[in-house]
């Protein structure tokens, strides 16, 4: 072995440490905590420094137990209908203003005509909104889809644009469209099912009648 790789690895596991106090997403943190005591564990048995390698062996042994619990946990979602003017969702766009802003930099609420405003419940919880408006017949095109950071990962969009596509058909919506302001949120479109719209910037999500039932 290389005489410089212990060092490069504990400088590795240390940045990765580092890392994982930056994301806002539990999932991401517990995960990359995790790499990067697995990397210090090694560190230390690579360096004979048996109690480094003793305490980043138990931080993996408790985040190992964490990621399990929270990948195998069932989580319950739930759409709550609002009437534009709720004040709860004045309070909860207010609190939350800050983070809106820096995802849609000139968002402005206005209750309008055909609008569609949804919360999004995790085990009871608010942890995302959705407003929409109907532009033209059968077509939703989304003013604010916002997820809280702790809670931003594929669930939420899944539920809402897959999960709930029944919702969406009852209502005679057949298209939802929203508009791409970063690399990050397109790759998000994508990952939930949305596919590229005809307009320039613009992703798209499709709701087809659901098939007759046999015997129907």
């Amino acid at each position: 072995m290389a005489p410089w790789f212990p060092e490069l690895l504990g400088y590795v596991a240390s940045a990765l440490i580092a890392m994982s106090m930056m994301m806002s997403s539990v999932l991401w943190l517990r995960v990359i905590n995790l790499t990067g005591a697995v990397a210090f564990t090694i560190y230390g048995l690579l360096i004979h420094a048996y109690p480094v390698a003793a305490l980043n062996g138990l931080i993996v042994f408790v985040n190992g137990g964490y990621l399990l619990r929270m990948l195998t946990t069932k989580e319950y979602f739930q759409l709550l209908q609002l009437e534009p003017q709720s004040d709860y969702l004045e309070y909860f766009l207010g609190f939350y203003r800050a983070d809106i802003l820096k995802l849609v930099p000139d968002f402005q609420y206005q209750p309008v005509e055909n609008q569609v405003t949804l919360f999004i419940l995790r085990d009871c919880k608010p942890v995302g909104v959705f407003i929409a408006v109907e532009t033209s017949v059968g077509v939703l095109r989304v003013v604010l889809d916002f997820v809280i950071p702790r809670y931003r990962d594929l669930k939420v969009g899944r539920y809402l644009f897959v999960d709930q596509a029944e919702f969406f058909r009852a209502r005679g919506i057949t298209e939802i469209v929203v508009r791409s302001r970063t690399k990050e949120f397109a790759s998000y479109l994508l990952k939930v099912g949305f596919e590229t719209g005809h307009e320039a910037g613009a992703f798209r999500i499709t709701y087809r009648s659901a098939p007759a039932a046999a015997g129907s």
